[in-house]
């Protein structure tokens, strides 16, 4: 039976990065990954938006990881030539009794370290785009986009330059804890039998299941995956801002805001819609409320300017009724078992967070 140093189960932009990081520190690295390509799932289904750090409550790994992860994101792009724009955001209030929450939202920012938020008038942020309606906004000049398939085989590379081995269709169907490591049942083509030193499991959707099936893990260090769907719709024709528009965030996302790719095109959402299992169709009837969100702060949408263009999902760990969870990356000292690192709920800001919550990866490892 092969034994080797790291294991990282998924090679979405998180498990990536994480084989990067430890690649160039000297480990001997094998990325599983149970679909055909990388990043197929989370990471290919989102906003690509490079966040600056304002929602998150002050002392939380959400907040901590993602200013840092930001500032090293930017870095990394220019060095490696990863396609960005740090084109700006603008939060909205559209009416008067909004206005209290962007405050809030710029003093959550202010306490984790975004210091180039600014306060507008209505007048102010009409100034920087011209059919923005809203009675305030919040501008954070830091938010950007990104590529994000670019930034996953720049990682890719970097990680097999120092060594790491990738595996696709290679789907971990069980592990168990040994006394010399973490023993692993991959199957697919050619099935195999690995025992690790290290385990990290940042297998996003899937990371409570495979959490699930390694025996000797405590149950109670396994959360329960729920998920919520995004829809998101795209614009016919010219894009009318050349910045991100957001609304006030709603209970389990940043409500439906325009972004941009970055060709230029326009698309909205997402918008937050629980379901019980993977399933990523879109229901082209809900367009409808897009419209009347929309029209919000955009009031001169056309009808019948919206199509249906991909849905992604968010690894929750708690339900619709319940309180908001952080991430959650549990090492050793909280689980007991050595070389595992369990990745959970690495949901926005993940993709921002990537290069920080793989040093975190590490640093763990290290403890």
């Amino acid at each position: 039976m092969e034994h080797i140093d790291s294991v990282v189960i998924g090679a979405g932009m998180v498990g990536l990065a994480v084989a990067r990081a430890l690649a160039m520190a000297g480990h001997e690295v094998i990325i599983l990954e149970k679909e055909a390509a990388i990043g197929t799932e989370t990471s290919a289904r989102n906003s690509e938006v490079i966040h600056g750090g304002i929602y998150y409550p002050k002392g939380s790994l959400k907040a901590e990881l993602c200013v840092n992860g930001r500032h090293a994101l930017y870095r990394y792009c220019e060095a490696h030539g990863v396609s960005h724009k740090r084109c700006g955001k603008l939060i909205v209030a559209t009416t008067d009794n909004e206005i209290r929450g962007l405050e809030e939202l710029q003093a959550h920012g202010l306490a984790n370290g975004v210091d180039d938020l600014r306060m507008l008038s209505g007048a102010q942020a009409k100034a920087l785009e011209h059919r923005l309606h809203c009675v305030a906004a919040l501008f954070s000049p830091s938010t950007g986009i990104i590529d994000s398939h670019g930034l996953m085989l720049a990682y890719q590379g970097e990680a097999q330059d120092h060594g790491a081995m990738l595996a696709l269709e290679s789907q971990v169907n069980s592990c168990r804890v040994l006394a010399n490591g973490i023993e692993l049942d991959v199957g697919g083509a050619e099935p195999m039998q690995i025992v690790a030193t290290n385990v990290i499991n940042s297998a996003g959707l899937h990371a409570p299941g495979v959490a699930s099936r390694i025996e000797g893990l405590p149950a109670q260090y396994v959360p329960t995956a729920h998920y919520a769907k995004g829809n998101y719709f795209t614009l016919a024709g010219r894009a009318p801002f050349s910045r991100l528009i957001y609304p006030m965030p709603e209970a389990a996302g940043l409500g439906v805001h325009l972004t941009l790719d970055l060709a230029g095109q326009a698309r909205f959402g997402p918008d937050v819609e629980w379901i019980d299992g993977i399933d990523y169709s879109i229901d082209p009837a809900r367009c409808q409320g897009f419209y009347a969100a929309i029209r919000t702060y955009w009031p001169e949408l056309p009808d019948d300017a919206l199509q249906p263009a991909y849905a992604g999902i968010r690894p929750k760990i708690y339900a619709s009724n319940e309180a908001a969870r952080d991430f959650v990356i549990d090492g050793p000292s909280v689980h007991g078992v050595p070389g595992l690192i369990n990745l959970f709920g690495i949901e926005s800001p993940g993709l921002t967070s990537s290069l920080a919550i793989a040093e975190r990866v590490i640093s763990l490892l290290k403890a």
